[in-house]
Parts: C-alpha cells; sequence; structure tokens
C-alpha cells in the first residue's frame, strides 16, 4: 500500500451504453469513487476522478438488434442519458469520456500494437460457436446455456450471474445462439491471446503475497480462487461487427475484445482530460508516487485483479492498481436488479420523481452499501433512513440551532463566555471526527464513515437536548450565548464533514451559513472558531423534508407493474394437448350463463355454492374459486358453463356443471365468458 502518494488516480467502471444507470451501478461503483474522490479533494490532495461510456460491449450490439436501431444511435442515446444522470446526481468526474472516441481508439490500438510487436501474444486458430442461420460467429454475450458448474440453465457464454463463475462460451451444455434460437455449430477461426500462464507468479506475488492484509475479503478471496486454479491465455479479439479494429495484417473483420479495450478506456480518458487542461498525462498512469485504484462491481473483479494488471506489466511502463475495493451486489426489493427485465430503480427518473432530493438516495445507498455481502434496497427502508435519520436527526439538529441564533441574536453568532467541562468535551469531540471518519473512507469502509458523519450530527443534538439553551435563556442569558457558539461550531463542522457523502447538503448548508469558502479536514482539528463571534448566518430553511407513504407506495405499485409485465412477457403457454376429433368436442355442450347467487361452502376455503341460469334450467354449481372471488362481487356475472359434464357431490352438495375460467399474467383467476352484448343464457358455445 503506497503512503502519502503524490497524486491519486481514481477510476471508475465504465457503464455499458445499453440502458440507463440504475441504483446497483450507483451503490456498487459510482457513489463510493465519488464520496473518496470530494474526500481527498477535502484533504487538498491532487486527484484525477475519471470514467466513461463503455460503448463496444456486445451489450450494445443486442440491444441494437431489440430496438431495431444502429449501435451508434444505441450508444449515443444512452450515452447522452448516463451522462447527464451523473451530472444532476452530483458524480465529481474530473473526465467523463467514451470508448467511441477517436483518442481510445487511438490509444487502445496502439497498446494492442505494443504488446503485438512485444511477441506477447499467441496467435491460434481455435472452434469458435457459429450460428449458421444467423451466418456469423457468436460473442459470449449471444450464447446461453446451462453453466457446467452450478447448472443454472440460462448462463450466459462469458459468465454465469448465479455461481459468478467466468466461463467460455464452448464450456455450456446445451448452447443455444440468442440471436435465432439455433443451436450452435464449431467453426475454426483465428484470433491472438494474452497468455494469463506466464503472468501467474508475478500475480502471486504482487496480489496473493503483496496484498493479502490490505484489500478485501471478498476481492482476495476470487482472485486467490483464479490463480489457484491456474491461468490460461485469454482471446483479445473477437469476430464482431462492432468495435475497434484489431490493428494488424490478416485481422480482417476482427475487433478487440471489449474486455481489453474497455479498461484502455480509463486511460484515453485521463488523456482526453490532459490535453483539455493543459497537463501532462503520463505521471497519473506511470509515476511511482501515483495511487491508483479502480472501483467497480464484484463482476469487474477478475478483469481489474488479474487481466488488465498482465496487460499493464506486459506492456511495461505503467503503474498497478494500489487497491481495487470491489462491491458486491445491491438487489432490489428481494429480487436481483435487471436491466433487462426492468426491475430496477432508474436515476434519471428518480431524479424526475424525487427532485432535489438526490443526497436522500446517496445517503440511503451508502448506508445499505454492498461493501461485504449482497444488500437489498427497499423504498420503505429509504423513506425510513430520510425521515428518522436525515429529517430526525441531521436537519433537526440544523434547524434548532438556525432557528435559535435567529431567534436570540438576529442571526449573528455570539461570542462565547467561559467554556463548561461539557462544552469543552463536546469540542474536543468534534475536532476528532475528521480523523475517525478519515480512518473509515482510507479502509474503503464508506458505511462505516457516513455511520461517524452522523454521529456528529448526533453530537449536536445531544448538546442541545441536554443543554436546553430555551430554558436556560430566561435566567442565564450569558451561558445561551456559549452554547450557541458550541452548537453553531458543530454546524459549520458538518457542512465539511457531510459533503464527500451529501454534497448538495453541504453546499445549501454553507449557504445558509454564509460560509464563504468550504471548510477541509485540517481546520476542523486545528480551529474551534470555524464561525467566528460576529459573523451573520442565513435564515432557517429545511435540510431535508419528510417523504410520505404516498410518495413511496407509488414508487412499490410501479415496480408491481413491472413485475405483472415480466410474467405476462414470459409466462410461456401450457403445451398442447393430445389431438382429439371433432366428435370428441361435439360431446361437449358449453352454454353462455348468469351467476344469480353465490354463498361460501362452510368450512371450505376454496369453494363457492353458486346458482347459476343457464337457459335451460336454474342449477347449483360449486366452484373452487372463493380465494379469488367475494360472493357478492360475482352476482350478475355471465359465465361460459359446461351443462353437461356428470353431476359431482362435493361435501354434500351437488354440483351439476363446471364454470371454465383461465389465469391472467398475475396468476389471479379470471371468467372465460362472452363480452359482446345481447348474448342471452342458453345460448350455445360451438
Amino acid at each position: 500500500m503506497l503512503e502519502n502518494p503524490k497524486r491519486y488516480t481514481i477510476t471508475a467502471a465504465l457503464p455499458y451504453t445499453n440502458g440507463p444507470i440504475h441504483i446497483g451501478h450507483l451503490a456498487g461503483v459510482y457513489v463510493p469513487s465519488d464520496i473518496y474522490s470530494r474526500y481527498l479533494r477535502l484533504q487538498g490532495r491532487d486527484v484525477l476522478f475519471v470514467c466513461g461510456s463503455d460503448e463496444h460491449g456486445v451489450a450494445i450490439s443486442m440491444k441494437a438488434k431489440k430496438e431495431g436501431i444502429t449501435p451508434q444511435e444505441v450508444i449515443d442515446k444512452y450515452d447522452g442519458i448516463i451522462r447527464k444522470s451523473f451530472v444532476d446526481f452530483g458524480i465529481s468526474f474530473d473526465n467523463y469520456s467514451r470508448t467511441s472516441a477517436k483518442i481510445h481508439h487511438e490509444t487502445a490500438s496502439e497498446f494492442f500494437k505494443t504488446l503485438y510487436d512485444k511477441g506477447d501474444f499467441i496467435e491460434e486458430v481455435t472452434e469458435q460457436l457459429y450460428d449458421a442461420k444467423a451466418d456469423q460467429f457468436l460473442a459470449d454475450r449471444f450464447v446461453t446455456g446451462t453453466c457446467p458448474k452450478c447448472s443454472n440453465e440460462e448462463a450466459y457464454g462469458d459468465q454465469c450471474e448465479k455461481c459468478g463463475s467466468t466461463l467460455n462460451a464452448t464450456d455450456l451444455i446445451n448452447p443455444k445462439s440468442t440471436i435465432t434460437g439455433e443451436t450452435p455449430v464449431l467453426k475454426s477461426t483465428k484470433h491472438w491471446f494474452l497468455p494469463l500462464d506466464r503472468y501467474e507468479a508475478f500475480l502471486k506475488e504482487w496480489i496473493l503475497v503483496g496484498h493479502k492484509n490490505d484489500w478485501k475479503p471478498n476481492v482476495y478471496g476470487q482472485v486467490k480462487s483464479w490463480i489457484d486454479g491456474g491461468l490460461e491465455p485469454r482471446a483479445v479479439t473477437r469476430d464482431l461487427d462492432w468495435g475497434i479494429d484489431v490493428p494488424v495484417a490478416g485481422a480482417e473483420g476482427k475487433k478487440l475484445y471489449v474486455w481489453f479495450d474497455a479498461p484502455i478506456g480509463y486511460i484515453s480518458a485521463t488523456k482526453e482530460w490532459a490535453a483539455r487542461e493543459g497537463k501532462n498525462w503520463e505521471p497519473y498512469w506511470k509515476d511511482q508516487d501515483t495511487k491508483l485504484v479502480h472501483f467497480i462491481g464484484k463482476d469487474n473483479i477478475v478483469f481489474h485483479c488479474i487481466i488488465f494488471p498482465a496487460m499493464l506489466k506486459a506492456e511495461g511502463s505503467y503503474i498497478l492498481p494500489d487497491n481495487v475495493p470491489a462491491n458486491e451486489f445491491l438487489n432490489l426489493e428481494g429480487n436481483k436488479l435487471s436491466t433487462s427485465k426492468n426491475w430496477a430503480v432508474w436515476l434519471h427518473e428518480y431524479l424526475e420523481e424525487f427532485p432535489n432530493q438526490q443526497d436522500v438516495l446517496r445517503y440511503a445507498l451508502t448506508s445499505n452499501a454492498p461493501e461485504t455481502k449482497d444488500n437489498d434496497f427497499t423504498w420503505k427502508d429509504f423513506q425510513a433512513r430520510n425521515n428518522n435519520e436525515l429529517v430526525a436527526i441531521f436537519g433537526n439538529f440544523i434547524n434548532r440551532v438556525v432557528v435559535l441564533t435567529n431567534k436570540y441574536y438576529n442571526g449573528i453568532v455570539p461570542a462565547p463566555n467561559e467554556f463548561s467541562e461539557v462544552d469543552e468535551q463536546t469540542l474536543a469531540e468534534l475536532k476528532a471526527y475528521p480523523a475517525v471518519i478519515s480512518s473509515s473512507i482510507e479502509r474503503y469502509r464508506f458505511r462505516e464513515a457516513l455511520g461517524e458523519m452522523m454521529n456528529a450530527a448526533r453530537l449536536g443534538n445531544k448538546y442541545l437536548a441536554d443543554e436546553e439553551p430555551w430554558k436556560v435563556i430566561k435566567d442565564n442569558p450569558e451561558r445561551v450565548q456559549t452554547q450557541m457558539n458550541v452548537a453553531l461550531q458543530i454546524a459549520a463542522a458538518l457542512s465539511a464533514l457531510c459533503e464527500p457523502f451529501l454534497p448538495f447538503t453541504a453546499k445549501k448548508l454553507s449557504r445558509i451559513l454564509k460560509i464563504e469558502e468550504p471548510l477541509n479536514w485540517n481546520t476542523i482539528t486545528e480551529n474551534s472558531d470555524l464561525l467566528i463571534a460576529g459573523h451573520q448566518i442565513g435564515e432557517a430553511e429545511l435540510l431535508f423534508a419528510k417523504i410520505e407513504d404516498e410518495e413511496i407506495q407509488k414508487q412499490i405499485n410501479k415496480l408491481e407493474a413491472t413485475k405483472t409485465a415480466n410474467l405476462a412477457e414470459n409466462k410461456k403457454a401450457e403445451p398442447q394437448k393430445e389431438a382429439i376429433q371433432f366428435e370428441d368436442f361435439a360431446k361437449m355442450d358449453l352454454r353462455v350463463g348468469t351467476i344469480l347467487e353465490a354463498e361460501k361452502m362452510p368450512k371450505a376455503n376454496k369453494l363457492l355454492i353458486l346458482k347459476v341460469d343457464t337457459g335451460i334450467d336454474v342449477r347449483t354449481i360449486v366452484s373452487g374459486i372463493a380465494e379469488s372471488f367475494a360472493p357478492e362481487d360475482i352476482i350478475g356475472k355471465k359465465v361460459t358453463v359446461l351443462v353437461n359434464l356428470a353431476p359431482r357431490n362435493l361435501r354434500g352438495v351437488e354440483s351439476q356443471g363446471m364454470i371454465l375460467m383461465t389465469n391472467n399474467a398475475e396468476g389471479k383467476l379470471v371468467f372465460v365468458n362472452p363480452d359482446a352484448e345481447g348474448v342471452g343464457n342458453g345460448e350455445t358455445i360451438n
């Protein structure tokens, strides 16, 4: 671990431009990386924070086919949505680039050419899966099949999302093409491979020995498992029609594999930033005094801890990452987030539906961050964290301080008198918080760090609750001056301490307190007069607003609608029954009827006793629909009745027929009945 680096290069995983950003992306990568970057800037460090759209993945081609548009139209559409969402949400990238940029194509091509010229690649003709009907080789994501390790029947050709295993498409059992549904065949094709086995000893020494004590257990464990299993050469090129051309002779029609070109996107984004800012990019990637940190999700651990470092090592002039603090996955209301199934809370939609509440989502995601295990986001928890913590603790403290200062002193910070032991202890605790929060952030424990920041707000609340200046003011106004001065120092400190986590709140609080120059970490620790006596603060404003049940229910209903739509889309019809002759069907006498009476069968939860006018008579029919319909709701309902079904005795009641039913997408029972008006009882259905 690099101590006291001269500069920091911080990267956040490049999002695929096949869809917008959702809360899983935010919790896993973008919120923690932004907290870290903002914190370092408050420390006065030299920080470069880069990211960009990943626009060459197979996911792009799949989305283009699905939407009936070109890959370029896909990437332009989603790059625009993602870029705006990040800005509106306050993710403080120094540069957000895209892998379709000319500078990236040049950088990735040069990188490949350098390794090619050094003889670092193996050139091989291999058997790849080929869809004869589509007349194309299948990239990994265009193949699904059964995972050979956990038997998941919906594994992709590059990874099983159920067990997390990294795969080759040829490993799958019963592979199918996602383009045509056909079973692919093996066909020979030439590709270039990076021989990871050559770097096994280096990776063992660098990670398994060198980073045993400072990398997160989930990251270290996954890397160790891969290395212990033995590394093999991995293709760096693919037969695709979308991506960066392989820049060597004999590679016509082939593109750089996305996992090879995407991480180089961090380097090209740095070059783009340096050209714009008039700086030299190389120290941020080639100086040993630079600390390189990759923020990623757990599905990218292998690429950032084994493959990309092997590429950098092979090139020879680049530094290696100091840490890769990957998070686990965030689920949504008990189910795995899914872009394809629309099971997500989309950032751009959240920003529209919860205006000016960016920090509430940042707070909820950080409080519940999947740092060591998969966690679950629920709308009820989101509401509780806002109402019970942000509003009731942080917001309540600031509001009381500002209201009382305006009430007692017309908004002017009072000069303190003699400090009591409680005052001195409180101020000493306040001065300790920057170091405590720093310790957590430096170890990538952002959830813990946020908790400590909130403890500073709790310190303020407790101080006011214990001191009760609103009572003391009557008999000892001099004492209240000191109390309010102490409370204001805590409020001022919070404007800086909350900035990495809640940047919009920090800005608003600084405006309320009229702090012109933002405070930094060292100022809080070294200075007891963050707001000097005589300083004028502004009027009270609520930092956070209570979120009502109706707003949350609206979001829950939205997810339920998604669930229903998914059920309808994915529902498979029952297979056709054995063929019958027309004479068999003609034996059934189906009639239109009307339910005249309905009551529950005693001691039977599922059965209703119905009186039905079939047009030929009024008869009793016992139907197992009591769990789906209340008796009073179906009186007068038109139904389809099988009238010549042999009578059957059910719990002492003779049932003389059967009502026809089916299920909707939600699995609820639905009457099969004529919907045209004027169809009379007794009409036959044939």
